[in-house]
């Protein structure tokens, strides 16, 4: 496998799967490769993770105990819940691969489950994501660029992008950033004042401020 498997640190998966051994015994491998593994055994426990959780693909059992996995991903689907998912069966039924093709599911895989082939189903899945966020990331930071003039202050600007979390929040004093760039305390005030009176970057907490993306959409 050449493909870099560290892009799925980022990331959270629910595996669904009812047999006990198989959800332990995938879950402790996959727990070494992403960011969260929420392992369960029937729908409504994974329908409770959807709701608590971010969640970023679903790899499920077709077969549940007195449950089927493609039911599942039909009743979120229709709840507006659109993640990537992967369906693993026992089975090579046509007929649950036509639902799979019909569902969009992203792969199908045949047990026993072979882990080489889960990651790179994994990765496969993710990689358009990570592209995605790096792209809009690029057009944000250009955006917010170009509602600045002054020029000294662009790499405070990517610096601040590059180090946004999941939820489009920033941590930092301006004593912090100073250390990191040299710029005095007056010009860096002035353009945290800036970004603020755009609603670029809005102050939630003491050093802590929240990226606003949608102030960026009539820039």
């Amino acid at each position: 496998m050449n493909k870099d498997l560290e892009i799925l640190k980022k990331f959270n998966i629910l595996y669904l799967e009812d047999d006990t051994n198989l959800l332990k015994h995938t879950s402790d491998i996959l727990e070494d490769f992403v960011a969260n593994i929420y392992a369960v055994k029937t729908t409504i426990e994974a329908m409770n993770i959807l709701l608590e959780k971010r969640v970023d693909v679903i790899i499920s059992d077709i077969l549940l105990e007195n449950e089927n996995g493609i039911n599942f991903l039909k009743y979120i689907k229709n709840k507006n819940i659109q993640i990537p998912s992967i369906l693993t069966t026992a089975h090579t039924d046509t007929n649950y691969l036509i639902e799979a093709i019909k569902l969009k599911v992203e792969n199908y895989l045949v047990k026993p489950i072979n882990i080489e082939e889960l990651l790179e189903s994994l990765y496969d899945v993710l990689l358009p994501k990570i592209q995605e966020k790096e792209i809009r990331k690029n057009s944000n930071i250009i955006k917010a660029i170009g509602a600045i003039t002054d020029s000294k202050q662009v790499e405070i600007i990517k610096y601040i992008f590059n180090n946004l979390d999941e939820k489009n929040q920033f941590y930092a004093s301006y004593s912090e950033i100073m250390e990191k760039f040299s710029i005095s305390k007056p010009t860096l005030v002035k353009l945290f004042k800036d970004l603020a009176d755009k609603n670029i970057l809005i102050k939630t907490a003491h050093k802590t401020y929240f990226f606003n993306e949608e102030s960026l959409e009539n820039i």
